[in-house]
């Protein structure tokens, strides 16, 4: 046999030998498919696990942020494009043995390890190698995905990864065809599906003003229907690469579409701009901030202050959907 198929997501793309796929990050080699730059990364830093984004697992903790190279997607809106649709191999310029990623985070203080900037599952038998080991040094995974995985792999993601960001960009697959370049958005629905039933999981959407924000109730319901206290970041996009000439979204008509939203979901957070007033953890039932945070442009924010206690509202016991105390309960950070 000449060549096979890659079954880590959807695209099942076809493989030949010594040749690579869509993601450019696996090749043939006669028997299966393989990686071709295994244990590469083209990024490495700390960073306020708020800012990754996850704001409901370690709250108020470092976590040691890796990143790769190539993407099973083309959105015409990327930030990361000089990443994810390039070749990926002069940009892996780190090679990180898994117990070096984990000597590393021991090094700076951080209490788990996450990968983002590109797509793990162009990695992921990089990923699932560093999984096993850095649990059992104590370091929960966790990856930023676009969801589009075999449902294989989603079932292993889920059980790998203790946390799990999933964007999902649309509820339309229109949208996904005509901006990401794949048929259908229900994998990336089956696929959350998939991952919360084995492991902590938050949906991210970047809004695009004009194409995708007439589906925000649509997202609301759905994920609502997955876990109604899962938490939703919604970002203010701001396009580049094929679409860096488009107008950005306006906060006020986003943070008005959001509004329906947040009487069905207790815990949508708005960011991407400089002093954002919806990146803090509220109670649903007693409306005491349980988290503070701030937000200082990005996608994620840095946490100032705590009222939580024993995973409970610390003044009305509610139970509040977020694993792991903050390390302390005054500033946030350690």
């Amino acid at each position: 046999m000449s060549g096979g198929v890659c079954g880590f997501c959807e695209r099942r793309c076809r493989l030949e030998v010594g040749g690579k796929g869509y993601c450019q990050t696996y090749t043939w080699d006669g028997e299966q498919t393989v990686e071709r730059f295994s244990h590469r990364y083209s990024c490495q830093f700390v960073n306020h696990i708020e800012g990754v984004p996850f704001y409901h697992f370690m709250p108020g903790t470092w976590t040691l942020n890796l990143g790769g190279a190539g993407c099973n997607f083309d959105c015409q809106y990327c930030s990361n494009a000089y990443v994810a649709r390039s070749d990926p191999e002069p940009l892996l310029s780190y090679h990180l043995s898994p117990q070096k990623v984990v000597a590393l985070a021991r090094q700076y203080g951080c209490k788990s390890i996450s990968f983002g900037i590109n797509e793990p599952t162009v990695a992921w038998p990089t990923l699932r190698e560093l999984s096993a080991v850095a649990e059992q040094a104590g370091y929960p995974l966790g990856v930023l995905t676009n969801g589009y995985m075999s449902s294989d792999v989603a079932v292993e993601m889920g059980k790998a990864c203790r946390f799990v960001n999933v964007s999902l960009k649309a509820i339309t697959d229109s949208f996904y065809q005509e901006r990401a370049g794949v048929p259908s958005c229900e994998v990336v629905m089956r696929n959350i599906e998939i991952l919360r039933r084995h492991t902590h999981v938050e949906v991210s959407t970047p809004i695009v003003q004009g194409l995708n924000d007439a589906d925000i109730p649509a997202i609301a319901r759905f994920i609502a229907s997955v876990d109604r206290e899962m938490a939703w970041h919604v970002f203010r996009l701001l396009p580049e690469y094929k679409m860096a000439d488009r107008e950005r979204p306006r906060i006020q008509d986003v943070n008005a579409a959001l509004e329906e939203a947040r009487q069905l979901l207790p815990f949508v957070y708005f960011a991407n701009f400089v002093g954002s007033q919806w990146v803090s953890t509220l109670c649903p039932d007693c409306h005491n901030v349980v988290i503070e945070r701030i937000n200082l442009g990005g996608c994620g924010s840095r946490p100032r202050a705590y009222s939580l206690k024993n995973g409970k509202c610390a003044s009305c016991g509610r139970p509040m959907p977020i694993e792991g105390e903050p390390p302390n309960q005054g500033a946030g950070g350690e």
